[in-house]
Protein backbone atom coordinates (compact mmCIF):
# COMPACT_ATOMS: atom_id res chain seq x y z
CA UNK A 1 0.00 0.00 0.00
CA UNK A 2 1.28 3.42 -1.16
CA UNK A 3 1.13 6.18 0.98
CA UNK A 4 1.73 10.02 0.17
CA UNK A 5 2.28 12.49 2.48
CA UNK A 6 2.51 16.15 1.83
CA UNK A 7 4.53 18.38 4.41
CA UNK A 8 4.20 22.25 4.33
CA UNK A 9 7.01 24.18 6.10
CA UNK A 10 6.89 27.44 7.78
CA UNK A 11 8.83 27.83 4.92
CA UNK A 12 6.44 28.10 2.59
CA UNK A 13 7.79 25.06 0.06
CA UNK A 14 5.43 21.94 -0.30
CA UNK A 15 7.74 18.78 -0.06
CA UNK A 16 6.29 15.16 -1.07
CA UNK A 17 7.65 12.28 0.58
CA UNK A 18 6.07 8.89 -0.76
CA UNK A 19 5.62 5.53 0.55
CA UNK A 20 5.82 5.47 4.08
CA UNK A 21 7.52 2.85 6.11
CA UNK A 22 5.71 0.24 7.85
CA UNK A 23 6.49 -2.86 9.74
CA UNK A 24 6.25 -4.78 6.43
CA UNK A 25 9.40 -3.78 5.65
CA UNK A 26 8.13 -1.96 2.68
CA UNK A 27 10.14 1.28 1.95
CA UNK A 28 10.20 4.54 3.65
CA UNK A 29 9.76 8.03 3.16
CA UNK A 30 11.08 9.31 -0.44
CA UNK A 31 11.97 12.79 -1.60
CA UNK A 32 12.46 14.67 -4.79
CA UNK A 33 15.40 16.95 -4.63
CA UNK A 34 14.73 20.54 -5.11
CA UNK A 35 15.74 22.30 -7.48
CA UNK A 36 18.42 25.30 -6.38
CA UNK A 37 16.27 28.00 -7.62
CA UNK A 38 13.54 26.85 -5.78
CA UNK A 39 15.08 26.00 -1.94
CA UNK A 40 14.11 27.80 1.01
CA UNK A 41 16.57 28.93 3.58
CA UNK A 42 16.27 26.47 6.56
CA UNK A 43 15.45 27.98 9.66
CA UNK A 44 18.39 28.60 11.93
CA UNK A 45 18.23 27.94 15.23
CA UNK A 46 20.66 27.98 18.74
CA UNK A 47 20.79 24.77 20.71
CA UNK A 48 22.93 22.96 23.20
CA UNK A 49 24.54 20.01 22.91
CA UNK A 50 25.05 17.28 25.66
CA UNK A 51 28.47 19.15 27.36
CA UNK A 52 25.90 22.28 27.03
CA UNK A 53 28.13 23.85 24.02
CA UNK A 54 25.81 26.03 21.66
CA UNK A 55 25.72 25.06 17.80
CA UNK A 56 23.40 27.35 15.52
CA UNK A 57 22.91 25.79 12.14
CA UNK A 58 24.87 28.41 10.29
CA UNK A 59 28.09 27.03 12.06
CA UNK A 60 27.42 24.29 9.27
CA UNK A 61 27.48 26.54 6.41
CA UNK A 62 29.79 25.31 3.55
CA UNK A 63 28.31 21.56 4.63
CA UNK A 64 25.63 19.33 3.61
CA UNK A 65 23.59 18.85 6.62
CA UNK A 66 21.39 15.69 7.41
CA UNK A 67 18.85 17.27 10.17
CA UNK A 68 17.29 14.59 11.69
CA UNK A 69 14.33 15.54 14.11
CA UNK A 70 14.03 12.59 16.70
CA UNK A 71 13.13 10.89 19.94
CA UNK A 72 14.13 8.25 21.71
CA UNK A 73 10.87 6.59 22.43
CA UNK A 74 10.36 6.61 18.31
CA UNK A 75 10.55 3.62 16.77
CA UNK A 76 11.21 4.91 13.23
CA UNK A 77 13.48 7.56 14.75
CA UNK A 78 15.51 4.06 16.06
CA UNK A 79 15.45 2.25 12.92
CA UNK A 80 16.94 5.34 11.20
CA UNK A 81 19.69 6.21 13.62
CA UNK A 82 22.29 3.02 12.25
CA UNK A 83 22.28 4.51 8.43
CA UNK A 84 22.34 8.49 9.58
CA UNK A 85 25.45 7.08 11.90
CA UNK A 86 26.69 4.80 8.24
CA UNK A 87 26.25 7.95 6.27
CA UNK A 88 28.51 10.31 8.41
CA UNK A 89 31.11 7.41 8.63
CA UNK A 90 30.89 7.38 4.96
CA UNK A 91 30.43 10.85 4.12
CA UNK A 92 31.73 13.30 7.42
CA UNK A 93 35.12 13.34 6.07
CA UNK A 94 33.39 15.17 2.40
CA UNK A 95 32.14 18.31 3.80
CA UNK A 96 29.06 16.41 5.31
CA UNK A 97 27.84 16.14 8.56
CA UNK A 98 24.20 14.64 10.24
CA UNK A 99 23.22 16.43 13.37
CA UNK A 100 20.30 15.24 15.18
CA UNK A 101 17.61 17.23 17.25
CA UNK A 102 15.89 15.40 19.92
CA UNK A 103 12.62 16.46 20.88
CA UNK A 104 12.16 14.33 24.07
CA UNK A 105 10.47 15.90 27.02
CA UNK A 106 12.73 14.71 29.53
CA UNK A 107 15.47 16.50 27.90
CA UNK A 108 18.95 15.03 28.53
CA UNK A 109 17.35 13.17 32.10
CA UNK A 110 16.38 10.75 29.21
CA UNK A 111 19.08 11.31 26.11
CA UNK A 112 21.86 11.01 28.30
CA UNK A 113 21.12 7.27 29.12
CA UNK A 114 19.67 6.27 25.39
CA UNK A 115 23.17 8.23 24.11
CA UNK A 116 25.48 6.47 26.43
CA UNK A 117 24.27 3.34 24.47
CA UNK A 118 23.95 3.75 21.56
CA UNK A 119 27.40 4.99 20.20
CA UNK A 120 25.74 7.62 17.61
CA UNK A 121 29.11 9.08 16.15
CA UNK A 122 27.47 12.38 15.08
CA UNK A 123 26.40 15.85 17.14
CA UNK A 124 23.05 15.65 19.20
CA UNK A 125 21.09 18.61 20.10
CA UNK A 126 18.38 19.23 22.62
CA UNK A 127 15.60 20.64 20.39
CA UNK A 128 12.56 23.28 21.72
CA UNK A 129 9.59 24.09 20.79
CA UNK A 130 10.09 27.16 19.14
CA UNK A 131 13.03 24.93 16.62
CA UNK A 132 9.92 22.52 16.28
CA UNK A 133 7.58 24.90 14.97
CA UNK A 134 10.19 26.88 12.76
CA UNK A 135 10.43 23.36 10.96
CA UNK A 136 6.76 22.14 11.16
CA UNK A 137 7.53 19.37 12.77
CA UNK A 138 4.09 16.68 13.13
CA UNK A 139 4.83 13.01 14.02
CA UNK A 140 8.27 11.99 13.92
CA UNK A 141 10.95 11.50 12.48
CA UNK A 142 11.00 14.31 10.12
CA UNK A 143 14.57 14.73 8.46
CA UNK A 144 15.81 17.55 6.12
CA UNK A 145 19.03 17.39 3.54
CA UNK A 146 20.46 20.87 3.67
CA UNK A 147 22.55 22.05 0.99
CA UNK A 148 26.16 23.76 1.63
CA UNK A 149 24.11 27.57 1.28
CA UNK A 150 22.00 26.43 4.16
CA UNK A 151 18.33 25.86 2.32
CA UNK A 152 16.50 22.53 2.53
CA UNK A 153 17.16 20.33 -0.77
CA UNK A 154 14.53 17.85 0.45
CA UNK A 155 12.49 16.82 3.29
CA UNK A 156 11.10 13.52 4.89
CA UNK A 157 8.44 13.14 7.02
CA UNK A 158 8.42 9.45 8.52
CA UNK A 159 11.14 7.14 8.33
CA UNK A 160 13.26 7.97 5.15
CA UNK A 161 13.97 5.23 2.51
CA UNK A 162 17.31 4.56 2.94
CA UNK A 163 18.54 4.68 -0.67
CA UNK A 164 17.19 7.45 -1.50
CA UNK A 165 18.00 9.68 0.72
CA UNK A 166 21.61 8.53 0.30
CA UNK A 167 21.26 8.58 -3.74
CA UNK A 168 19.79 12.68 -2.50
CA UNK A 169 22.96 13.07 -0.20
CA UNK A 170 25.55 12.38 -3.17
CA UNK A 171 23.74 14.42 -5.16
CA UNK A 172 23.75 17.59 -2.87
CA UNK A 173 27.41 17.01 -2.27
CA UNK A 174 28.19 16.93 -5.62
CA UNK A 175 26.73 20.22 -5.94
CA UNK A 176 28.97 23.21 -5.61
Amino acid sequence: MKVFVILTMSLGAIFVAGQASNAAGQPGARAVLQPNAVRKPAPDFTLSDVSGVTAKLVDYRGKVVLLDFWATWCGGCKEEIPWFSEFQRTYGGKDFAVVGVSLDDGGWNVVKPFLARANIPYGILLGDEATAQKYGIQPMPDTFLIDRKGRVAAAYAGVVDKANIEANIKAVLSQR
